[in-house]
């Protein structure tokens, strides 16, 4: 009896513990972003959300996942399976990571594309680097990036945003909000490499960064 009364009462908690996150959401997607950069990114979509003044409750942002896209996967979606266990799914799970010099980039990319339930997880890649979105608010450019000596393709991306944000680095902060008033020029420049992308059959250099943003910018509208 003892046993089954302490079962009933976990229970019970539980279920409370559930209604009382969900009463404390708004109407609209709970989300989680999974960031491969623990400092850029993150802070990026935090300022994002509090710009928006999106319900922290509808929205996880996390840079926990290690630093390449195959742990990005691997965490976002253990977060996932976490939240579905209690019966609170996400309603959508965005996967931020760099192409760089990763060896598990197209692995990544594939296991989200395979990922069930559909419309639920998505790759917001970029080529090289989270830093092409950054460079994109202010010049539009596909000229490939390429490693050379002893600098990175994602090198030579900071080193070219640099010409115009002189004192960025991986710890800069409120980057959305300096940024804001470039904002849609960055995604048609984004729409418009990722287009020529597609016609040169090179993904050097392009971003999905857009999509992500353009998403949490409508995120309040509830059909």
């Amino acid at each position: 009896m003892g046993t089954d009364n302490l079962f009933h009462k976990r229970k019970a908690k539980g279920k409370r513990e559930l209604e009382r996150k969900r009463a404390s959401r708004e109407p609209y997607d709970k989300v989680l972003i999974v960031t491969e950069g623990g400092k850029t990114e993150p802070r990026y979509f935090v300022e994002l959300k509090n710009f928006y003044e999106i319900n922290s409750a509808n929205i996880k942002i996390d840079g926990n996942s290690g630093s390449t896209p195959e742990s990005v996967v691997k965490y976002g979606r253990e977060l996932y399976r976490q939240e579905r266990d209690t019966g609170d799914p996400f309603d959508r799970v965005y996967f931020v990571f760099d192409k760089d010099t990763h060896n598990t980039y197209q692995q990544a990319l594939k296991t989200i594309e395979n990922l069930a339930p559909k419309n639920t997880f998505f790759a917001i890649n970029s080529v090289p680097c989270f830093e092409y979105w950054l460079l994109l608010h202010f010049i539009y450019t596909t000229e490939p990036f390429s490693a050379t000596g002893k600098l990175s393709a994602a090198d030579h991306v900071i080193k070219r945003l640099k010409n115009y944000c002189p004192n960025y680095d991986k710890s800069a902060s409120a980057l959305f909000t300096k940024l804001y008033d470039k904002l849609e020029t960055a995604k048609v420049n984004a729409v418009n490499a990722l287009q020529a992308a597609d016609q040169t059959g090179t993904d050097n250099p392009s971003t999905r960064v857009h999509e992500l943003v353009e998403y949490l910018q409508n995120i309040k509208i509830v059909n």
